[in-house]
């Protein structure tokens, strides 16, 4: 006997909670054959029974031509489905009913779970679930998927409607005039809207009572809906989120820190008692207890963020900054739910990264996500004065950053013309239409549980892309000697230089520009031993986020010495604007599941940041 069950549902309807605690960590993410929408499949066991669930994508019907909308309306009638749980919002029932009104034609079987009860009870309205559930023809169960409760009974659901399944009796009358074809007119189109709202107004005739006769904004919606001093209010709320984020995270990322000082030393004095080769030592002494500690820290921070602004989605903040920055960000093709992410950004681009699971679909995630790059993240605010001190005045340092700051808003622009086209066609952008939720008390035990799996999951998909890519870096920054000189990545900086010259970046600004892709905070200890010749760049890589930084008077006596100034600026725009990071990237990968979307935007950021060196430092040439 087949039991799969698909999760159907609008955006912010539920289904990704209800599938998380359905299946765990029971789970496999990828994407849809030729599609770059993320499939999510899980299972679950039942009186020893598995069932396995689908959580399709969140769209807002069935009959427009996304992606999103063609892959699940496809996939329930293809049959694929043995059962179909529509979730919808009990607080906005009118709305959340549409989609089961574009589901009824489909015949399929189907159960309709009423999803937030308790929001709707916050808001004084009483459901007659067993009046909608006779007039509907399947079963209507309340629930509310984020206190955790109840989840017993909907896997009793499921199953014994897997054995007595129930269609809708109900369907919409529409008109004959209206099939949904591509050369469907707008007028039958309308038509057929028209009839399906009828619909919906006669299935919840008398189901929904409401003691709340109508709706006056409170005194905190009055300041976070103010055209302007609303922004300022949101972005500060923001702001608290993240530092409260990184309080979260900090003792997390401590411990993970603590993994390399205490298994270095040890690790490579038994090995080399074993006579085991120095490049093996390397390997197990430095770079897997570092790429450990990576791994470590990214989920740590995962799971702040998560923790933070999962608080504050559930309590509706996160809608209200979703309004205020909606108008802004659609210049960019984005919705207001981007504003999260890309100022996130500015504290780390992996929290950024992983901020992109409020946006509605895959296409606005993933051109989220693109965009979040262009943001500097706040390790470059600690190399870029430092580096910027050596060569200009504090005057000069402080409109150097003014102009990185602006050319962040350039580069956005850039990105969302470049990727925008694809991910998020003009066709099919539009404004956000939503009704602000009540604020409510949030179910602290779902949200820790949500960012807890969350964390984890970037854990053990971080671990094999880290390695890897920490295992090439070494390939090229291994020296046996300890010498620069005698390492891959010299040979290879040094050979290319006369191409690497034409970009203003001699072969130790440019060995710098390739640290910097891998983590920002190495690049001025690997600069102190490419100008110094103190210690070598793996050590200078993997050993800067716990190991003192050089000395920063005697490099910067080293820089000034052979680097020019123009040189030196060129240098700082090429590492601000180059790709975030390999935890980053990593980040990227594995939250479009797309390696081919993820590379097209590390080749552009690459490019874009060596395009913007050359251009720099041709120009700066002229003046400095």
């Amino acid at each position: 006997m087949k039991n799969r069950i698909a999760l159907l549902g609008q955006p912010n309807s539920g289904k990704s909670t209800v599938f998380n605690a359905l299946t765990g960590s029971r789970q496999h993410v990828g994407n849809w054959p030729g599609k770059t929408v993320e499939k999510i499949d899980g299972y679950y066991t039942y009186k020893g029974t598995r069932f396995t669930v689908t959580d399709l994508p969140g769209s807002y019907g069935l009959s427009g031509n996304s992606d999103e909308e063609v892959i699940t309306t496809e996939f329930i009638k293809s049959g694929q489905a043995d059962l179909v749980c529509i979730l919808v919002d009990a607080s906005q029932l009118e709305r959340s009913m549409y989609m089961a009104a574009e589901f009824a034609a489909l015949d399929k079987p189907a159960v309709l779970l009423l999803n937030m009860m308790d929001v709707a009870k916050a808001q004084n309205k009483e459901i007659d679930h067993e009046l909608l559930q006779k007039r509907l023809g399947i079963p209507v169960l309340p629930f509310t998927a984020a206190d955790g409760k109840g989840y017993d009974g909907l896997r009793a659901l499921f199953a014994a409607e897997l054995e007595h399944p129930h269609k809708l009796t109900s369907v919409p009358e529409l008109p004959e005039a209206a099939g949904m074809s591509p050369g469907t007119s707008s007028d039958a189109v309308q038509a057929e809207s028209e009839a399906k709202y009828r619909w919906i107004g006669e299935i919840l005739g008398g189901v929904t009572r409401s003691g709340q006769k109508h709706h006056e904004l409170s005194r905190r919606d009055r300041i976070l809906l103010s055209p302007v001093l609303g922004k300022f209010a949101c972005f500060g709320t923001i702001l608290l989120g993240f530092l409260a984020a990184m309080v979260i995270c900090f003792p997390l990322m401590g411990a993970g820190s603590m993994i390399p000082q205490l298994l270095n030393k040890p690790i490579a004095n038994l090995l080399t008692s074993w006579n085991v080769h120095p490049w093996l030592v390397s390997i197990f002494s430095i770079i897997l207890p570092n790429t450990l500690y990576f791994c470590i820290a990214m989920s740590g921070f995962v799971f702040g963020v998560n923790l933070v602004f999962g608080y504050l989605e559930e309590i509706g903040f996160l809608a209200r900054a979703a309004y205020q920055f909606d108008g802004l960000l659609s210049g960019l093709g984005l919705q207001g739910k981007a504003i999260c992410p890309i100022l996130m950004g500015f504290g780390c681009t992996i929290g950024g990264t992983c901020g992109t699971r409020v946006m509605d679909n895959w296409g606005q995630r993933m051109l989220t996500m693109a965009v979040v790059w262009a943001v500097p993240c706040a390790s470059i605010w600690t190399i870029i004065p430092v580096i910027s001190s050596m060569f200009f005045t504090p005057l000069q340092t402080l409109f150097i950053i003014i102009g990185i700051l602006l050319y962040v808003v350039v580069l956005m622009t850039v990105v969302s013309k470049v990727f925008g086209r694809r991910l998020v066609p003009e066709n099919s952008r539009s404004g956000m239409i939503m009704e602000l939720p009540p604020y409510h008390k949030p179910h602290w035990k779902h949200i820790f549980r949500e960012a807890l799996l969350k964390a984890w999951d970037i854990f053990k998909r971080a671990l094999r892309t880290v390695t890897l890519i920490s295992l090439l870096f070494w390939v090229f920054s291994y020296s046996g000697s300890g010498n620069v000189a005698d390492s891959l990545l010299y040979k290879v900086g040094t050979s290319i230089e006369p191409v690497t010259r034409v970009f203003g970046l001699g072969w130790r600004t440019f060995m710098g520009f390739i640290t910097s892709a891998f983590a920002k905070e190495a690049v001025l200890g690997v600069l102190n031993a490419a100008f110094v010749g103190e210690g070598t760049v793996l050590d200078a890589t993997f050993r800067s986020a716990f190991n003192v930084a050089a000395d920063n008077a005697v490099l910067s006596q080293a820089m000034t010495d052979v680097v020019s100034k123009a040189e030196a600026l060129a240098f700082m725009c090429a590492c601000t604007f180059n790709i975030p990071c390999v935890m980053a990237l990593s980040t990227t990968y594995r939250e479009s599941h797309s390696l081919k979307w993820t590379a097209r935007i590390a080749a552009f950021y690459i490019c874009g940041a060596l395009i913007l060196a050359c251009i720099v430092y041709h120009i700066a040439a002229l003046f400095l």
